[in-house]
């Protein structure tokens, strides 16, 4: 699993390059402009990441002027992630590279295959299997 994921992860990060993203990146961006403003932890629960990696993974997003991360006015404990409308720019450019490695990806195994498996690593997230819990 993790041979492959590297293996597809590695076409996506090269298709976004033109655009300075990473596959993570992407995702996060993604999820902000989808969902709205999150909470660090409810973003990296989101995309099926660990807090503290999620922290690390926000910080070139926000040095970049793509991502804002604030204090929750309603706990000062808590931090927000939000999409800044740079993200926004950034994100829609990188969607038709992401899309055309997504359609490449699809003729290539098969598109019956490709929802298949989609479907299936969907269900490994809902299998109770908790890799980050103490």
């Amino acid at each position: 699993m993790r041979k492959t994921a590297r293996y597809l992860g590695a076409a996506y990060d090269r298709a976004l390059a033109p655009v300075g993203l990473g596959s993570r990146q992407f995702s996060i961006l993604q999820m902000l402009q989808s969902h709205g403003e999150a909470t660090i932890t409810n973003l990296a629960d989101m995309i099926a990441m660990d807090r503290t990696t999620m922290a690390s993974n926000l910080k070139p997003l926000t040095r970049q002027g793509l991502v804002t991360v604030t204090t929750s006015a309603a706990d000062r404990r808590v931090r927000v992630a939000a999409i800044t409308p740079e993200g926004d720019l950034r994100l829609r450019k990188a969607l038709p590279l992401w899309r055309a490695v997504q359609a490449q990806f699809e003729e290539e195994f098969g598109a019956f295959e490709a929802a298949q498996l989609r479907a299936s690593l969907e269900a490994v997230l809902h299998t109770g299997f908790e890799p980050w819990s103490e």
